[in-house]
C-alpha cells in the first residue's frame, strides 16, 4: 500500500511539474515561406530536379527506341548480333539507372544541393526558435508542420510570428 501511495505521489508531482512548463508550437512551413532565400533555394532545386528528370526521361526514350529497332530487326539478325544488341540495351538501361541514382539517390546530387542550399536557412530558423524559447521560458516547442499527431492547436500558443520576427521578417 505504501508503494502505491509513493508511486501516486511521484506521478502527481511529475504532472504538477509538467503542467507548470510553457509549451508552444511553430509551423516551419509558415516560417520558411516568409524567408526569400528559402523561396529562391526551392526554385533552384525545382529547376535542377526538372533538368535531371528530363535527362533521365531522354535516356529511357533512347532505350525504348533501341528496343523497338531491335524487335523490328530481330528476325534478320544472327544470334551473335542479337546478343550484342541485347547487351547494348541492357548496358544503356544500367547507365540510365545509375544516372538516376546519382541524381536522385540518398546521397545523390539533388540531396547534396538541397542540403547545401537549405541547411543554412534551417539552422537560422532553429537558432531563432531556441532564442525565442529561452527568452520566453518555453520548455517545449513542437512543430505543427511536421507533426501529424497534432490534431488541434490553439493559435494562442503559436509562436511562429515571434520566430519570424526574430529572423528579421514580417
Amino acid at each position: 500500500m505504501k508503494r502505491i501511495t509513493l508511486i501516486l505521489a511521484i506521478i502527481l508531482g511529475a504532472l504538477t511539474t509538467a503542467s507548470a512548463q510553457k509549451i508552444g508550437y511553430i509551423n516551419t512551413e509558415t516560417i520558411l515561406n516568409k524567408i526569400p532565400a528559402y523561396k529562391t533555394a526551392q526554385g533552384q532545386l525545382e529547376r535542377l530536379r526538372d533538368q535531371y528528370q528530363k535527362e533521365i526521361e531522354t535516356g529511357y526514350q533512347k532505350i525504348e527506341a533501341l528496343y523497338t529497332t531491335y524487335q523490328n530487326d530481330k528476325v534478320l539478325l544472327t544470334e551473335d548480333m542479337k546478343k550484342r544488341r541485347e547487351d547494348e540495351i541492357i548496358n544503356r538501361e544500367k547507365e540510365v539507372k545509375d544516372l538516376q541514382l546519382k541524381y536522385f539517390g540518398q546521397d545523390g546530387a539533388l540531396t547534396k544541393k538541397s542540403e547545401e542550399l537549405l541547411k543554412p536557412i534551417q539552422d537560422r530558423v532553429m537558432s531563432a526558435v531556441k532564442e525565442v524559447a529561452a527568452d520566453d521560458g518555453y520548455a517545449i516547442i513542437l512543430d505543427a508542420a511536421n507533426n501529424p499527431s497534432m490534431i488541434f492547436t490553439n493559435p494562442r500558443y503559436d509562436i511562429s510570428d515571434k520566430v519570424i520576427g526574430k529572423l528579421g521578417y514580417k
